[in-house]
């Protein structure tokens, strides 16, 4: 994890979910420039409606990153992966996102 990061924060990814998929590991950090947060006040109620909380902060109360469990590639984070990609090494949510676009057109 590196710490230096400006804005660079701790994510917990949840085993078995697409970020962890992508990622290949429980801890990330991500960089973020904003103050948003996830509400989690409809936490609940999204989950049983099938969006899956599936990146958090270590403790757990702050919602990192969702996906839908029913389609091939929804995935949403609150940090800006763009911060860390660089042209030889791309983020890996902008990589995981480019090889699902080219396996549904090759599909």
């Amino acid at each position: 994890m590196v710490l230096w990061d400006y804005g660079a924060y701790p994510c917990k990814i949840k085993k078995g979910t697409l970020a962890y998929k992508i990622y290949g590991e429980e801890m990330i950090s991500e960089r973020h420039r904003h103050r948003f947060e996830y509400n989690n006040e409809y936490k609940q109620m999204l989950e049983e409606a099938g969006l899956i909380c599936s990146g958090t902060s270590p403790d757990g109360n702050l919602v990192e990153i969702v996906e839908y469990k029913n389609h091939p590639f929804f995935i949403a984070s609150q940090f800006h992966p763009e911060f860390k990609s660089r042209p030889d090494r791309p983020a890996p949510l902008f990589k995981a996102l480019i090889k699902a676009c080219k396996e549904k057109i090759k599909n």
